[in-house]
């Protein structure tokens, strides 16, 4: 298959192109400059899309946007992150369903935070939307697909939660503290977490382009677990004491808005990927640390 990525040159976009490649797949990269070869197409999310660029592809992986916790939540940073989502969608969306000869599938990024906090709830795909900022954005992002949608295309999206890796997003920044010794719990630690394995996150994001899976899909491993739980494992296998604790206070004063979130609990249950026969390489925490320190 010829599949286009946008945000390829992220975590997961980066992963998921070395994925494909090593199985044989072509890969092409949504770019925000002048393309350099046949492997690239030119874009501006706040752009219309000409079709005929998607011509030859058979689908694309829709991943870019602007982190969320990469900067403090002000209102302007607020609105980058959620144009940068909407926008860059509906620029996809629209130019798919003009396209005659373009790809008939759209796996679109996408995040757990849709269902706000779920407290103990366990909670799969039919769960509500939540409340919070990351709930309105996410039900926005999924919405941009609409064209797409309405032509008939394929949809999926990928509700991802927090991606375990040493080598970028919010995970990264846990292993530095935790090898330091100063790893802790954050607030009461009994807030659920529910991570997924950069291994098993694009061998997801692969197996929806190659399955008939339409609509929600949460991307996450089948065992969430307490921030508690995840202090003690990352302490036994970095061999690092976690007698810290970051108070929930402490956490508002340094983060501002975005520390509710931090603070939230998230226990999602992967129903789809569990009902359709996925199968997780890294289905505990343990396993999903264990890889991620080796990379």
């Amino acid at each position: 298959m010829r599949i286009g990525i946008t945000g390829a040159s992220g975590l997961i976009g980066s992963a998921l192109v070395t994925h494909l490649r090593q199985h044989g797949h072509d890969t092409v990269a949504f770019v925000r400059r002048a393309t350099r070869s046949t492997a690239e197409i030119s874009w501006d999310p706040g752009a219309d899309l000409d079709p005929a660029m998607l011509s030859g592809l058979d689908a694309i992986v829709h991943l870019a946007g602007a982190g969320v916790g990469d900067k403090r939540w002000t209102d302007n940073y607020k609105r980058v992150i959620l144009s940068s989502r909407v926008d860059g969608t509906r620029t996809i969306a629209e130019a798919m369903a003009r396209s005659t000869d373009g790809p008939r599938v759209l796996v679109c990024g996408s995040a757990i935070g849709y269902y706000g906090d779920t407290g103990d709830r366990l909670t799969d795909e039919t769960g509500p939307q939540g409340d919070g900022f990351l709930a309105e954005v996410v039900m926005q992002w999924e919405a941009a697909a609409g064209a797409a949608v309405d032509a008939g295309i394929r949809v999926a999206y990928a509700r991802t939660g927090l991606v375990v890796s040493s080598e970028g997003g919010a995970w990264q920044r846990l292993f530095p503290i935790f090898r330091a010794g100063l790893g802790g719990k954050l607030g009461s630690g009994r807030q659920y977490w529910s991570p997924i394995s950069l291994t098993d996150e694009v061998r997801a994001l692969t197996w929806l382009i190659m399955n008939e899976i339409e609509g929600p899909v949460n991307l996450v491993g089948p065992q969430p677990v307490t921030n508690g739980e995840v202090t003690r494992v990352m302490g036994e296998v970095l061999g690092r004491p976690t007698i810290f604790a970051v108070p929930g206070f402490a956490l508002k004063a340094v983060l501002g808005e975005f520390a509710q979130d931090t603070l939230a609990s998230q226990r999602i249950d992967p129903a789809v990927l569990r009902a359709h026969g996925f199968d997780w390489r890294q289905p505990d925490i343990r396993s999903m640390i264990q890889t991620a320190r080796a990379a």
